[in-house]
Order: structure tokens, then C-alpha cells, then sequence
């Protein structure tokens, strides 16, 4: 009797352990025919379901074969010859992602994007008979906070960003030809976490054409470090404090963590007595600060980039008023470092012109960025914690190199694929 009580505490210990996201780790093998031990199989008869807990989000136009090779985990494999998306209900938390690209009989180019189309990996490609296992991290969230209360999440967040709060991870497989061999899933919560808080231009954003920074910057990190963007459209200081935002980072931060902060869009736009850059801007700033340190966390604040305002000489005007400024005195009066993106910006879209620096924007906007211009100024925001030598900068892939805000790179040589989402409702904010 007692060895019954004992394998039926183990095994609801199991499961306890697993709902808490003490330990969780899974296997997909793709294709049809035989599975690889220790793996599950995954097909076009895989559709996503919460009793499953794992599937295509649509299996339209998706192929699943084998190749009859003794490796198992190699011969099969799904395709499309348009985007597609593969999601597992997990918990809260830090996953490990380990992907495995190729064919025996023809070669394969696939880009990987995450939850709301954050990128992952660039055009991997593999030759025929080539194979390639990449692996990068993943962070996913829910609205509850465990100190208690919820985020209070906005009508867009609990419909077009649905998936940035939701019970699964869900990947996005996309490029020339997708391809996807084998999955594998670790929940990993030792490693440091960046933390992104900002507006509607650092946010993940759900759909083409517009896109922001901070669902581009996952690209230049390696695998020993994860974002996650708590960043959200509309959002000002205030907001963003009342919505419990902060206070979600703070409840899940680690000491060692870093929390990037970036805001003034919004904030600029509100009014009343004692409200403005110099004054609640600045000391929102400093609470903020010491609300982050107080957690062991790293803060590094970011000044907001400037939206698309010329003067008749072709130069940016600043549009931000006192706010970046405000940002800059704030880091300085704490001692925590700061990313100038107000200046980078400036060189950034001054280098493109009045006419041209549209190339920058998704069309018709002055502020919220197309992929081109939000991959742009990833890349300054990596490059600034770069030359700044800043800690966090040892985690950048080791092939990242710096980007020239006078000499960027040139909108052809970008070839990340447009995901399939499209949004026609303009980001809060402006």
C-alpha cells in the first residue's frame, strides 16, 4: 500500500512540476512513416488543439514526406510553398529552441519567426542532401502576475496580439522554401533575460507592413540570452504603469537581468499641471530606475528615435521636445547607461533624405516603421550597446557587425519574407 501511495504522490508531483513550469521539454519529429525515438510525430493531420497541445495553426498547402532514409530524424520533413505555423501550448516562461532545416533532393531556404512575428533566424539555407540544426530562445508570457492582479490588456492585445499572451508558443516558418525537420523544446529559465518596455515603435507588432525595433533586435543575440517585449502600442509611462506592465517585468525579473526602456512618444501628448518632460517624464524615469535596480535588474535607458519631420534644408526637426533630454538626464543622474537613438535617428534618416527616408516607414506614416526601418534601427540599438562596451553586448552573435547610421545598409540587401498577417488598423500612437 505504501508503494502505491508513493508512485501516485511521483506522479502527481510530475504533474505539478510541469503545470508550474518547473520542467518542461518536448520532441517533434516531421514527416510521414516512421518517428524518431523519443520523439512525436507531426503531420497535416496535426492541427493545433488544446487537448493536443500541439499542430499547425492551417494545414492548407502544407507538405509532410520521407525520404525512407535510416535516419529517421532526417528523412522527414514538412513544407509549403507559402508561410506557415507551428504552435505547443507550454507555460509561462523561457524556452530553448532547437530546429533542424534540410532535404535529401532539394535544397531548402527558411526563415523562422516567433509568437508576433519576432525574428529569429535569417535565411537559413541548405544545400541538397544538407542539413542544419539552429537553435535560439524564446520567451513566452501570460497576463497574470504572481504577486497578484493581471496586465490590463488593451482590445488589440486580446485580438490582433493574441498570440503574445496565449497558452502557446507559436513559430512562424517562412522564406523561398520553408522546410522543418525536427523540433525541440526546453523550458530554460537560468539564462538572463532583456526586458523591453516602451510604445507602439519597440512593441511586436502583429502585422505587415508595420514593424518596430524591438521585434527585430532578437536577430543579433546568440542563444544564451532571450528577449522578451513587454513593450505595447499607445503606451506612455503612465499608462504602461497603470496597465501593470512594469509591474509584470518586475514580478518575473532576475538579478543580472537587463529591462530596456524606451518611451516619450506618447508621453508628450499628456497634459495637466505638473505633467511634462523635466517634471513627471524625468521622475517616472528615476522611480522607474530604482524599481528595476531594487530587483537586481540592469536598466538602460533609450532615447525615443524621431519621427519623419524635415525642415526645408532637409534636416530632422525635433518633434520630441524636451523628452530626450529628459531621458539623458535621468540616465545620467542614476549612472545607467544610454542608448542616444534621437541622435542616431536624425543621421539615420537625414542619410535617406526628405523623399527618400520613406523607405524607412511603413507608407503614409512618419512614425511607425515598415521591416526595413525597424531592422535599421535594431541594428543601432545593438551597435550603441557595442561600442559602449556595455555588458549585455557579450551577447551578441558573434558575426554582428556595427551599423554607420551615415552609411546603413541599403533597403535590397534586406530579405527578411513578409509574414502572411496583415493589419489595416494603424498602431496607437503616432
Amino acid at each position: 500500500m505504501k508503494h502505491k501511495f508513493l508512485i501516485i504522490f511521483v506522479i502527481l508531483l510530475t504533474f505539478i512540476i510541469g503545470i508550474n513550469g518547473q520542467s518542461f521539454s518536448k520532441k517533434f519529429d516531421f514527416g510521414i512513416g516512421k518517428t524518431a525515438e523519443g520523439y512525436e510525430s507531426v503531420s497535416t493531420i496535426n492541427s493545433y488543439s488544446k487537448e493536443t497541445g500541439y499542430g499547425f495553426e492551417d494545414v492548407t498547402g502544407i507538405t509532410c514526406i520521407s525520404r525512407n532514409d535510416k535516419n529517421l530524424l532526417l528523412s522527414g520533413f514538412c513544407s509549403s510553398e507559402k508561410p506557415f505555423y507551428f504552435s505547443v501550448a507550454v507555460p509561462e516562461g523561457n524556452f530553448r529552441v532547437k530546429i533542424t532545416f534540410g532535404d535529401f533532393n532539394e535544397s531548402t531556404e527558411t526563415t523562422v519567426k516567433a509568437e508576433l512575428r519576432r525574428l529569429m533566424l535569417e535565411n537559413v539555407e541548405t544545400k541538397k542532401g544538407k542539413f542544419k540544426t539552429e537553435t535560439f530562445i524564446v520567451n513566452v508570457r501570460r497576463p497574470e502576475i504572481s504577486t497578484g492582479g493581471a496586465v490590463k490588456l488593451k482590445d488589440r492585445e486580446k485580438l490582433l496580439e493574441a498570440w503574445a499572451w496565449d497558452e502557446k508558443l507559436t513559430l512562424e516558418f517562412n522564406g523561398k522554401k520553408p522546410n522543418v525537420n525536427a523540433i525541440e523544446l526546453e523550458k530554460i529559465d537560468s539564462l538572463p533575460t532583456v526586458y523591453l518596455l516602451g510604445d507602439s515603435t519597440v512593441c511586436d507588432q502583429p502585422g505587415e507592413p508595420y514593424a518596430s525595433w524591438g521585434q527585430m533586435l532578437t536577430a543579433f543575440f546568440n542563444n544564451q540570452i532571450v528577449l522578451a517585449n513587454h513593450a505595447e502600442s499607445g503606451e506612455s509611462l503612465k499608462s504602461s504603469f497603470g496597465a501593470k506592465r512594469l509591474e509584470k517585468v518586475l514580478s518575473v525579473i532576475k538579478p543580472g537581468d537587463y529591462v530596456l526602456i524606451q518611451y516619450a512618444h506618447n508621453d508628450e501628448k499628456e497634459k495637466g499641471d505638473g505633467i511634462g518632460a523635466m517634471t513627471s517624464f524625468k521622475a517616472s524615469l528615476l522611480q522607474w530606475i530604482d524599481a528595476i535596480k531594487a530587483k537586481g535588474g540592469n536598466p538602460i535607458l533609450i532615447t525615443p528615435m524621431h519621427r519623419r519631420t524635415f525642415d526645408k534644408d532637409g534636416k530632422i526637426t525635433n518633434s520630441h521636445g524636451d523628452y530626450p533630454e529628459a531621458t539623458r538626464q535621468a540616465a545620467k543622474e542614476k549612472g545607467v547607461p544610454l542608448i542616444d537613438l534621437t541622435e542616431m535617428s536624425k543621421d539615420l534618416y537625414e542619410y535617406f533624405g526628405k523623399d527618400g527616408s520613406g523607405v524607412l516607414f511603413k507608407d503614409g506614416d512618419g512614425t511607425h516603421h515598415n521591416n526595413f526601418g525597424a531592422y535599421e534601427l535594431a541594428k543601432l540599438v545593438a551597435t550603441a550597446l557595442k561600442q559602449q562596451k556595455l555588458p549585455l553586448s557579450k551577447y551578441l552573435k558573434k558575426e554582428f557587425k556595427p551599423l554607420d547610421p551615415q552609411k546603413p545598409d541599403s533597403p535590397e540587401s534586406l530579405k527578411i519574407p513578409a509574414s502572411p498577417n496583415y493589419q489595416n488598423t494603424k498602431p496607437l500612437g503616432s
